[in-house]
């Protein structure tokens, strides 16, 4: 029997990717439904047209060909959960909006295909007990939580030593520090290795990516902190590793290609084709590590710090993190300002406490009204 997937975020990045591994494996899954924002109209009539899903979720009112029944509004991607029965979930939404999304997945008891780190970012506890519960099951997409994943695999999980993260370092990886200030959205966005939407690229620049991804594998693997750690890893070869008790570190490698941990997410414990090229280990450089320079990425700091308060401060984080890249992007903020405002916002809001899914999406709207007000103090 085909798997039925459910894709939110088909226009992004990699709902699009997720389609291409689809398309390639047309034996083994059958889309059933899709959402998008609509901005991309055209994108989504094509999407709709070659795969003909049962239902169709759209922000706006995007003109569609007929068949699918249509949800609209602002709360289309939780209805969609809701109302669609499918066998994967593939949460490809940015940002803040995948939380509830994934929430409400947690409760399906079937497959969450997590592309969408914010959920457990500023969730974590709430959707993977939630999870636990109704026994679903949260496969990572991110590559280097993908690469955790298929490294314990089969191993001893009590008998790890520390998770290794590995990040390339974004496009400013060498340049002088007195000159980032003055960079400009475009160049944050040209990445040495990965195509990927503009928020998570500017967040690979400033290494906020792997501080959310550390707080991402906290609940992911059930580790602490201090058993999580980052590695710069300019090549991008080796995705991530795990270090055991005994001195053994797994590493898992690939081309950088999101369609490998999309096609590992969609065809667990299968691996399918995924259309990705190669990787060509004689033509490429050396294998080089560094560790992260904490004047040059302050962002990764500052998410350690959050893991100490985990329900509170990775919400305030994460919140103040959207809010400063959207100015930074717009050309409201320096690219130094981003840092700036997130460590101002969690400053200002650090007594607060989270005990519940209403109290994440309070505290949410509440960074987002003090990063605001932080913005014209970071300019």
């Amino acid at each position: 029997m085909k798997q039925r997937v459910c894709i939110l975020g088909s226009t992004g990045s990699i709902g699009r990717q997720a389609l291409e591994v689809i398309r390639l494996n047309r034996d083994l899954f059958e889309v059933v439904a899709i959402s998008a924002t609509g901005r991309n109209q055209r994108l989504l009539a094509l999407q709709v047209e070659e795969f003909q899903p049962e239902v169709v979720a759209t922000l706006l009112n995007a003109e569609l060909p007929e068949g699918p029944r249509r949800i609209t509004g602002e709360n289309a991607n939780e209805r969609l959960i809701q109302e669609v029965d499918a066998d994967i979930y593939l949460i490809a939404l940015s940002g803040t909006s995948g939380i509830m999304p994934s929430y409400l997945a947690a409760k399906t008891g079937r497959r969450i295909a997590l592309a969408n780190k914010e959920s457990l970012v500023a969730a974590g506890r709430f959707i993977t007990e939630r999870a636990s519960l109704f026994g679903s099951e949260i496969i990572p997409v991110d590559s280097e939580h993908s690469a955790i994943f298929q490294c314990l695999l089969g191993q001893d999980t009590p008998k790890v030593k520390r998770i290794i993260l590995t990040a390339s370092g974004g496009p400013f990886l060498r340049r002088p520090l007195n000159e980032l200030e003055r960079v400009s959205p475009q160049e944050a966005l040209e990445h040495p290795l990965w195509s990927m939407g503009p928020k998570i690229t500017v967040d690979s620049a400033t290494m906020m990516n792997k501080g959310l991804e550390v707080i991402e594998a906290r609940w992911l693997f059930n580790l602490p902190g201090e058993k999580i750690s980052v590695v710069v890893h300019p090549q991008g070869v080796i995705h991530s590793m795990v270090e055991f008790e005994d001195g053994a570190v797994l590493a898992q490698m690939g081309s950088a290609d999101m369609k490998i941990p999309i096609s590992f997410a969609l065809g667990f414990p299968f691996r399918i084709e995924s259309g990705a090229s190669p990787l060509e280990l004689t033509s490429g450089s050396p294998l080089t590590f560094e560790d992260p320079d904490p004047q040059r990425f302050p962002l990764l700091k500052l998410a350690y710090e959050a893991l100490e308060e985990e329900t509170t401060l990775p919400v305030i984080l994460n919140t103040a993190n959207e809010v400063a890249v959207e100015a930074f992007l717009s050309g409201r903020l320096p690219f130094t300002g981003i840092a700036e405002v997130v460590k101002r916002t969690m400053d200002v809001l650090s007594a607060r406490r989270v005990e519940s899914m209403e109290d994440v999406m309070a505290l949410h709207l509440e960074a987002q009204k003090v990063a605001k007000e932080m913005l014209n103090e970071a300019v």
